[in-house]
């Protein structure tokens, strides 16, 4: 790939930061990095990167910067999302679908203004799969999306998504990527809310049966893919206006996958207690009267409940097909790195206590 100037939104993040790893080790590219926030405590910054600090939802700064930079490409990684309550919120119009929605906008402004001439987008499979109560089995890119009922969901495709592909043209090629949820060293969302489970001692409890497949996918793939989608469009184009679901392509039980982690921090459910699928989702609905009537969050939900005992795992048949996607960090050796980076945060967070 001949050496092109990329913009990365978000280029501090988690993905944003496994980004400019692969790309300043396997490119030539001149790239900067543009976020709101500066590289955080402990996170790798790269000397042959340039850094900026830009809030997408500032139009007009936002705009200036592109001017001044021009990038030849953008990888448009920013997006805000819950975890908690928040995760089943089904409110539009708070500060997520401001950041993915209005924010996403503007940079695609910004990049068509500047001359821009490819932008990959993040997306997420949350399209398809945040419409709950409905299985997802070996869903690929022809499943009709447009049906989530969560925030996030709708925020990344009833307005985010469209965007980024209504945009697309000869001129100003652009793809999205449907990354599963997304886990590796340094992962603030899968590995500590589940290595969490064990401290509120609630690893024994299995909604429904556990069984059902569910899907994940390791940074380090989403960043490759990310590479790959943009190779594809600076080149062929065969990848404009189009979407592609990105995952480890190692469908496993829900269950199977709590378990795998916790035996990294030598913990085993002392038993096991299945519930229901019908059950817990009374006890969700309980669950949550007690967390409005006391003003505290709860970790059940009916949401979860319906989130959790689902099925939910893609067909990446078309991004291996058009993108040549191959995963490069498979999900066992995945788990081991991610557990064992987060055992050394919880490690330094306790050493941080004692001084």
């Amino acid at each position: 790939m001949p050496s092109t100037k990329v913009l990365i939104t978000g280029g501090t993040g988690f993905l944003g930061t496994e980004l400019l790893r692969l790309l300043t080790t396997q490119t030539s590219h001149s790239i900067t990095a543009l976020d709101l926030n500066p590289p955080p405590p402990g996170t790798q910054v790269f000397p042959n990167v340039q850094y900026i600090r830009c809030n997408v939802l500032d139009s007009s700064a936002l705009q200036a910067t592109f001017a001044s930079l021009k990038p030849d490409a953008v990888i448009h990684t920013v997006g805000l999302y819950y975890v908690g309550d928040n995760r089943y919120s089904m409110k539009k119009g708070d500060a997520m679908f401001e950041v993915n929605v209005e924010g996403t906008s503007n940079v695609v402004s910004a990049a068509k203004e500047a001359g821009v001439r490819v932008f990959v987008h993040t997306s997420s499979f949350a399209v398809l799969v945040d419409e709950l109560g409905v299985d997802f089995r070996n869903a690929d890119e022809e499943w009709s999306v447009g049906k989530a009922r969560l925030a996030y969901g709708m925020s990344k495709v009833l307005e985010a998504e469209k965007i980024v592909l209504a945009a697309n043209s000869p001129t100003f090629r652009t793809c999205a990527l449907r990354s599963a949820a997304i886990f590796g060293p340094g992962d603030p969302v899968v590995i500590p809310t589940i290595h969490n489970l064990i401290a509120r001692g609630e690893t024994p409890f299995v909604l429904g049966s556990g069984t059902n497949l569910v899907e994940f996918v390791h940074v380090t793939n989403v960043a490759h893919a990310h590479l790959l989608a943009l190779s594809n469009l600076l080149s062929s184009g065969t990848a404009a206006g189009e979407a592609f679901y990105i995952t480890n392509g190692e469908p496993v039980a829900s269950r199977a996958f709590c378990l795998a982690i916790w035996k990294h921090f030598g913990h085993v459910p002392p038993f096991s207690v299945s519930i229901p699928k019908s059950l817990a989702w009374w006890a969700g609905w309980a669950a949550e009267w007690a967390a409005w009537l006391t003003g505290k969050e709860s970790s059940l939900s009916r949401g979860l409940i319906m989130d959790g005992s689902a099925e939910r795992y893609m067909n990446i048949g078309k991004a291996r097909k058009v993108l040549g996607y191959e995963v490069l960090v498979g999900l066992e050796d995945g788990l081991r790195d991610a557990c064992e980076y987060y055992k050394k945060q919880l490690e330094g967070r306790k050493v941080d206590k004692t001084r």
